[in-house]
């Protein structure tokens, strides 16, 4: 297979200006994410860790997945590998989502396969784009199999959610915009399902001398498992994250990213997601999925008891460290946010 490199990273960049919107960055209040002991990052050790929030849930469609979707069918667009009877694709819900307006914007067709657990907030925007939508299996992995029976079937192009050169290097768009926006950015922070996103963030984040944490639900833990095994393996999926990183393993474009120096694997709880998806609403009304929250959870949760070095502790990052935490979804039902008193 293709290994993702920065030239990647780079070419999506070129072909996918002017077609998505720029991420906006936002700070957090100082004093809001607790540092580590254990000494100084640099010279600014004086002052506390600088977070930012990569609002990356304006994009278009709602998640990130715009810009490798973008960046996939324009590519074969180029290459006159577009077939007329347009392109379809397996996904909780984002990716299909994104293929869907990309292929609108090219003129072809969009055949979306879901599994039962896509939020209906989901399934109905895709409609809205006018996406052949069909709902098969209780998880991705079923709906992939379909996906791949369909497109063998039709002649239709097969995309995938996170597992292709092309649309884990538009994915990686995103950190060379983050790193124009944040001067002396030392660690971005992202959630991982497939690991389309972390691949490309990670590949284009290594160019840069930046650290890369990806952050998984604790029962959801692809790319930590294929760490731990030297090779992707199949992983159980549960959480409250499912929709969006309930992949049963992660890709082995992910795992060649993952094996850089500069990589952490953490994982979190449900409780932590959750909680840190409320603060997000609460303090700045904000309304994210619970895998956009993953990657703030990893700042947020409280030490656990098992130490510094289990995977289950999160992220702390060190005094004068400048962080990004990618904010990567909002295609969410927001009711649940709401407490009864707010009623």
């Amino acid at each position: 297979m293709h290994q993702l490199t920065y030239d990647d990273i780079k070419a999506a960049t070129d072909r996918i200006a002017g077609h998505v919107r720029p991420v906006a960055v936002a700070p957090v209040d100082p004093g809001t994410i607790r540092t580590a002991q254990g000494g100084p990052l640099d010279a600014r050790s004086e002052e506390p860790c600088e977070v930012w929030f990569a609002l990356e849930f304006m994009q278009h469609t709602g998640s990130f997945k715009a810009r490798g979707a973008q960046n996939f069918i324009q590519a074969h667009r180029e290459a006159g590998t577009l077939p007329d009877t347009g392109v379809t694709i397996a996904s909780g819900g984002n990716a299909g989502l994104a293929c869907a307006w990309a292929a609108r914007q090219q003129g072809v067709r969009a055949t979306v396969f879901l599994p039962t657990v896509a939020p209906a907030v989901k399934v109905a925007r895709l409609r809205d784009l006018g996406a052949d939508v069909r709902v098969v299996g209780a998880e991705y992995a079923e709906a992939l199999a379909t996906c791949e029976e369909f497109a063998a079937s039709s002649g239709a192009l097969a995309a995938h959610a996170y597992d292709h050169p092309l649309i884990a290097a538009g994915a990686g768009t995103l950190l060379e915009e983050i790193h124009a926006r944040i001067p002396g950015l030392d660690t971005v922070v992202v959630s991982v399902g497939g690991g389309g996103l972390f691949a490309g963030v990670a590949t284009a984040a290594q160019h840069h001398g930046i650290r890369t944490v990806a952050v998984e639900p604790e029962n959801c833990r692809a790319l930590n498992a294929a760490i731990e095994a030297g090779r992707p393996v199949d992983v159980p999926v549960d959480s409250v994250a499912i929709d969006a990183l309930g992949a049963r393993r992660a890709t082995a474009l992910a795992l060649h990213a993952a094996r850089q120096d500069d990589v952490r694997s953490v994982l979190v709880p449900d409780g932590e997601i959750v909680r840190a998806r409320q603060a997000l609403w609460d303090h700045r009304r904000v309304a994210v999925e619970h895998a956009a929250a993953t990657a703030l959870a990893a700042l947020t949760a409280p030490d656990l008891p098992n130490g510094p070095t289990s995977p289950s502790c999160g992220y702390r990052p060190r005094d004068g460290e400048r962080v990004a935490v990618v904010l990567c979804g909002a295609n969410t039902d927001p009711s649940d946010l709401v407490h009864p008193a707010e009623n």
